[in-house]
């Protein structure tokens, strides 16, 4: 069984669960996830989990994403995408590109967003596009997302290209339908690509052809990221006794006295995270420190095949 993470390359017209069911086949193994769907129309990066990676799945959705999109000015849709129904058209020819450019960059930074009824969101145990598609609409609360950074690419009306990075749970065609919104004229998603996620690039991603090719080939292992590199940037713990190889190969957790550093790593956890082997130069999980105990407390653990 393979183990670690595979960047994909995610083409239109594939679900995320397509991606995996393909790659089950490719791959001839069960123990495959991925890490937060892209809409069907939409493409690009899609981090696929295989075998101990899947315990990654939940950790890496957290990850900041950034997106290459085109918004299509004057048209509103009830999907917030081209895709959907057309609700309202109006013309966009006295919007400037300057004015594009101030309304799109008011909304950097926090903003409460509220999700599109076309979405896989469940509300009393029903996903919301079930409920769309049954002529239902109902009240959604706005939810604080994040965007990082907005820039536009190019602008030719109705059409504007534009780079967002943002955080989990932003929905790019509902900031697509807010800025036509704010400007007046309405606007929807045209066309989205993923270009990144977390540490995953797009200029390194493989389609399935290019996956089924390398496998064929023998040289599929060196495009798998190992588990324990997606956390390179936390500091690491190799055991050199007995007993903390014994604790932690038990998943328990072990005093400080074990380690002495507790320096926060760069991007995870308030009170830092630490990649921990045991003695043989096994990855056996990661730990954060608990300053109330004086203990490494596993976080998560990746020992033992399944």
């Amino acid at each position: 069984m393979i183990d670690g993470i595979i960047n994909i390359y995610k083409e239109p017209g594939y679900t995320s669960h397509d991606v995996v069911a393909k790659l089950r086949g490719i791959l001839r193994q069960k123990k495959i996830g991925h890490t937060g769907t892209l809409d069907p129309a939409a493409e690009g990066v899609l981090p696929v989990c295989l075998g101990k990676g899947t315990r990654l799945c939940e950790l890496l959705t957290d990850k900041v994403k950034t997106y290459r999109a085109v918004l299509l000015l004057g048209v509103e849709t009830d999907t917030q995408d081209t895709t959907g129904r057309i609700l309202e058209e109006r013309k966009t020819d006295g919007i400037s590109e300057d004015e594009i450019r101030r309304v799109a960059g008011g909304f950097v930074g926090t903003y409460m967003q509220i999700p599109p009824m076309y979405s896989a969101i469940k509300v009393n145990g029903k996903k919301l596009y079930e409920l769309a598609r049954e002529g239902k609409e109902i009240s959604r609360e706005a939810r604080p997302v994040e965007i990082y950074d907005l820039v536009l690419e190019k602008t030719e009306l109705p059409r504007v290209e534009m780079t967002v990075t943002c955080s989990k749970g932003t929905y790019i065609r509902t900031l697509c339908h807010d800025i036509g919104e704010r400007l007046g004229c309405g606007g929807c998603m045209e066309h989205l690509k993923r270009i990144r996620v977390g540490r995953f690039d797009i200029s390194e991603s493989l389609t399935l052809a290019q996956v089924q090719q390398l496998k064929e080939e023998g040289n599929l292992e060196k495009w798998i990221l190992p588990v324990d590199e997606v956390f390179a940037e936390c500091p690491g713990l190799v055991s050199d006794n007995e007993n903390l190889d014994r604790l932690i190969r038990n998943g328990n957790p072990f005093s400080a006295a074990f380690y002495s550093m507790r320096s926060a790593c760069k991007t995870e956890g308030p009170e830092g995270w630490l990649r921990v082997y045991d003695s043989r130069n096994e990855f056996i999980g990661i730990y954060e420190y608990r300053s109330d105990r004086k203990q490494w407390k596993p976080k998560k653990i990746f020992l033992g095949g399944e």
